[in-house]
C-alpha cells in the first residue's frame, strides 16, 4: 500500500472505500514476498533481495496501521524488524528465518482474508510466530535449542560537541548534529511535536499510537498553544528512526519534531549552530544538550518520496536520479486496476458489436456492388476494425501462465521437504497468455497433478540413486500455444506408471479390462472415479478423488487430457484447453432446419458418406469405416429429434469430432461454413441442456446452440 495518510479519529473521510484495494495490493505483495523468500540464496544473499523483500513487509504493515488492522500491523512490523537486521548485514541469514517469514506470511494472508469478510471467524494466534521472529532477530535459532552467537552490533557513534563557532545561517547541518542512536536498552528522554496537518488526531488517539512502541516507558501530553500542533514527553528505548517509521502512515515526515535529551559527553562542550536539520543548544547550568529536528532522515523505502528533504548524495548519484526518476515514474502509469466486472461488459458489448456486423455483412450480401460501393467499404471497414477491437478487448481478459505456475514453488517446497524428497520445479512457456476464468478453474487441476506427481512420481533421493539417477527430481510445468489451444503440461522424471499394476486395481474394482489394451488407454483408467494405485491413504493422496475431479473440471472448460508414461523414466501429463470462454471459432453445420456449431479446435476432418462404408450393429449402434479405421456414428438428427418435412433429403455428409483421445463422426444434412462466434451462456439464461455447452446469435439474428464435443463423445462410450 502505498504511504497515504488521511484523517484518523477527528477526520469524517471514510477509508473503507478503499479497503479492496488494500487487500489486492497486499496480496501482490505477500506473493511477491514469498517468491524472492523462496528464490533467496542464504549463501550469498545480496542487499537488492534482503531490500526487496523488506519494502513487501513494509507497504503491508503500513497499509494495515493506516486501516486499523493492528493484528496484521503487528505481524508485519516484527518481521521488518528482522529483515531490517539481515539487511543491515547484523545478523546472518539462516533457513530457519525463511521458514518464519513465510509462515508468517501465511498468517498475514489468513488475517487479512478475515478482515475482508469483515471480522468474521476466530483470528489466527501469531504469539508463537512473533516470538520466533523476535528470538531469530536477537541471533537466537529456537528451532536449534540453543542460542547463536549474539550478533555484533554496530556501534552507536558519539555525539560530536564543537567548539562554539558561529554557523553561516543559510549551512545545512552536519550529519553530526543530528542525534546519535543510544544503545539497545538505554531509555531516553524525548519531545516530540507533531504537526501541522489539516485533520489532525486527537491527543488520546496519537498516545495510542504510541503504545505500539517497542520499550515504551512513559508518555504524558503537555500544553501546546497551536491548535494544529500536538505536543508530548515521551520516554523510550527506540531509536528515532522506529518512532517515524511507526507514524509516517499518519503525518509525513516534516511534520514530527523529536527534540531529545541526551547525556553530553564533555560538561564543558558549547552549542552548535545547525540551520536546516535543528540546532544544538546546551543549557549552562546543564549538562543535558537538546537537539531540535524537524527534518528527519529519510528512512527504509520513503528516501526520496515527496515532502521528505533532499539527501545529501555524490553528484554522480544525483545526476543518475535524474535521468532515472522520469522513466519510473512511466513505469508506475502505464497500467491501472479495473474490475473484472466491467472487463466482462466490455467483453459482451464487443460480442454483440460482432454479431450486428454479421448481421449487416450478410444483408449486404444483396445490394447492387455498383450503386453501393461507398457503403459496401464501409462495412468492410467496419469488418475489419470489428475484428480488431475484438481481439483488443480479448487480450485485456488474457494473463499469463506464469500467475498460475507462481503458486506451486512454495507449495512443492512444503511437500518435499514433508516427504522427505528433492525436487527441483521447472517452468517453461511462463508468458503464454490464457483467459482469466480458465486460469482460475485450471489451478486446482493442476495441483491435483503436482501433488500426484511428488507423491506417486518421483522416488526418494535413495531410491533414484539405486536406479541409476541424481538424488534431486524434476517437476516441470510448461504451456504453449498450439493452433487456437493451449497445452499445458505437467511431467516429472520419476517412476511412471505401472501397466500390469493398474489393470489389476482396474480388475479388483470390476472394471472390463483385457491385457490387449493399448498403452493410452490403460493410462486413462486412472481417471475413473475412486480409482488410486497408493497402497496406503496419506493426507496427500490415495483416496481415488483427485484424477476423477482433474478430469471432470478439464471438461467442464472444453478441454481434453491425455497421458503418456513409461516406467522408470517419468510421465507426462497434457491438458488441451480453448484459449477464451468468451468468442470461438466454429463450425455450423445443418440438420433440417436447425443450426448447430461446433468447436472447430475438435473437429477432425468433414467427408461424404458412401452407404456401404456405413455398418449396423447391435440395438441399432451405427459404425463408419474411415481410412480401414471404424469409429461410432452419431446422427444429431435423432440426438436433438429434429423435424423433418416430408421429402427433406437424408443425412449423408460426416464430421469427425474428437475429445478425451476418442474419435466420433457426426451425421450432418449440410455444412454452413466457419466463423468465429460469441458464445453466450445457456445455464444463466435458460438452463443446462444435455450435449448442449451454450448458444450464439447468428448473422441473421437465429440463435444456434453450441454443441458439446466431450459430451457426446462419452454419449457414445
Amino acid at each position: 500500500m502505498a504511504d497515504t495518510h488521511q484523517g484518523g479519529a477527528g477526520s469524517d473521510f471514510d477509508l473503507t472505500q478503499f479497503y479492496q484495494v488494500f487487500f489486492e495490493e497486499a496480496a501482490e505483495n505477500l506473493d511477491q514476498m514469498e517468491q524472492m523468500l523462496l528464490n533467496l540464496d542464504l549463501s550469498q544473499a545480496n542487499d537488492e533481495e534482503l531490500n526487496g523483500i523488506f519494502r513487501c513487509a513494509h507497504s503491508i504493515k503500513g497499509g494495515s496501521a493506516t486501516f486499523g488492522f493492528n493484528d496484521v500491523a503487528e505481524l508485519t512490523h516484527k518481521m521488518e524488524s528482522l529483515l531490517d537486521r539481515l539487511r543491515r548485514h547484523e545478523i546472518t541469514p539462516i533457513p530457519e528465518m525463511v521458514d518464519v517469514l513465510l509462515e508468517s506470511a501465511d498468517a498475514s494472508r489468513s488475517l487479512l482474508a478475515r478482515h475482508q469478510a469483515g471480522g468474521e471467524g476466530e483470528a489466527l494466534p501469531t504469539q508463537d510466530l512473533v516470538q520466533r521472529i523476535v528470538a531469530l532477530a536477537a541471533g537466537q535459532n529456537p528451532s536449534a535449542g540453543e542460542a547463536a552467537p549474539a550478533p555484533v552490533q554496530a556501534p552507536a557513534p558519539a555525539p560530536v560537541v564543537e567548539a562554539p563557532t558561529p554557523a553561516p545561517a543559510a549551512a545545512p547541518a552536519p550529519a553530526s548534529a543530528m542525534p546519535a542512536p543510544s544503545a539497545p536498552g538505554q531509555e531516553r528522554r524525548l519531545q516530540l511535536k507533531i504537526g501541522p496537518v489539516e485533520h489532525l488526531e486527537s491527543v488520546d488517539a496519537i498516545k495510542e499510537l504510541f503504545r505500539d512502541i517497542p520499550g515504551l516507558g512513559s508518555i504524558e501530553d503537555l500544553p501546546c498553544a497551536e491548535p494544529q500542533y500536538r505536543l508530548f514527553s515521551v520516554t523510550t528505548q527506540s531509536s528515532n528512526e522506529d518512532l517515524l517509521d511507526l507514524m509516517v502512515f499518519h503525518v509525513s515526515k516534516d511534520q514530527v519534531q523529536i527534540t531529545e535529551q541526551a547525556q553530553a559527553t564533555d560538561s564543558t562542550a558549547q552549542p552548535q549552530a545547525a540551520a536546516q536539520g535543528g540546532a544544538a543548544v546546551v543549557d549552562p547550568d546543564s549538562n543535558l544538550a537538546e537537539v531540535s529536528v524537524e527534518h528527519v532522515q529519510p528512512y527504509g523505502i520513503f528516501e526520496g518520496a515527496p515532502g521528505a528533504p533532499p539527501a545529501a548524495k555524490p553528484a554522480s548519484a544525483a545526476a543518475k536520479s535524474t535521468t532515472t526518476r522520469p522513466n519510473i515514474a512511466q513505469m508506475e502509469s502505464t497500467s491501472i486496476r479495473v474490475e473484472v466486472k466491467k472487463v466482462d461488459q466490455l467483453i459482451n458489448l464487443a460480442g454483440e458489436l460482432v454479431i450486428i456486423q454479421a448481421m449487416l455483412a450478410q444483408n449486404s450480401q444483396t445490394l447492387d456492388p455498383t450503386a453501393n460501393q461507398q457503403l459496401l467499404a464501409g462495412l468492410a471497414d467496419l469488418d475489419r476494425n470489428t475484428r480488431d477491437l475484438q481481439e483488443a478487448v480479448m487480450s485485456i481478459r488474457m494473463i499469463p501462465m506464469s500467475t498460475v505456475f507462481s503458486r506451486f514453488p512454495r507449495m512443492l517446497r512444503d511437500l518435499a521437504n514433508k516427504m522427505g524428497k528433492k525436487i527441483n520445479l521447472v517452468t517453461q512457456g511462463e508468458a503464454t497468455e490464457l483467459d482469466k476464468g480458465l486460469v482460475e478453474k485450471i489451478t486446482d487441476p493442476l495441483t491435483h497433478l503436482v501433488r500426484n506427481s511428488v507423491d506417486h512420481g518421483i522416488e526418494m533421493p535413495e531410491d533414484r540413486i539405486k536406479a541409476g539417477k541424481t538424488e534431486h527430481g524434476t517437476l516441470t510445468l510448461a504451456a504453449s500455444h498450439q493452433g487456437g489451444s493451449i497445452v499445458i503440461e505437467v511431467r516429472d522424471d520419476g517412476r511412471g506408471m505401472n501397466r500390469e499394476k493398474i489393470l489389476r486395481k482396474a480388475r479388483e474394482r470390476g472394471m472390463d479390462v483385457s491385457d490387449s489394451m493399448p498403452d493410452n488407454e490403460v493410462w486413462m483408467l486412472i481417471f475413473a472415479p475412486g480409482f488410486s494405485t497408493a497402497e496406503q491413504v496419506t493426507d496427500v493422496s490415495g483416496r481415488g478423488v483427485g484424477m476423477d475431479v482433474v478430469r471432470k473440471n478439464i471438461a467442464s472448460l472444453n478441454g481434453s487430457v491425455e497421458i503418456d508414461s513409461v516406467e522408470g523414466v517419468g510421465m507426462r501429463v497434457s491438458i488441451r484447453l480453448p484459449l477464451t470462454l468468451a468468442i470461438m471459432d466454429g463450425m455450423s453445420v445443418g440438420v433440417g432446419e436447425e443450426v448447430y456449431i461446433l468447436p472447430l479446435s475438435s473437429v477432425v476432418e468433414s467427408f461424404q458418406v458412401n452407404p456401404d462404408d456405413v455398418s449396423t450393429v447391435t440395438q441399432g449402434s451405427q459404425l463408419v469405416k474411415v481410412r480401414d479405421e471404424y469409429m461410432p456414428v452419431i446422427s444429431l438428427e435423432k440426438v436433438f429429434s429434429v423435424p423433418r418435412k416430408e421429402g427433406d433429403k437424408s443425412s449423408d455428409i460426416m464430421v469427425v469430432i474428437e475429445s478425451d483421445g476418442s474419435r466420433v463422426a457426426l451425421l450432418v444434412d449440410e455444412l454452413l461454413g466457419q466463423h468465429q462466434v460469441v458464445v453466450k451462456n445457456l445455464e444463466s439464461n435458460y438452463r443446462k441442456v444435455q450435449n448442449v455447452s451454450g448458444a450464439t446469435i447468428l448473422g441473421d439474428g437465429t440463435v444456434a446452440l453450441i454443441l458439446d464435443t466431450s459430451s457426446l463423445v462419452r454419449r457414445v462410450r
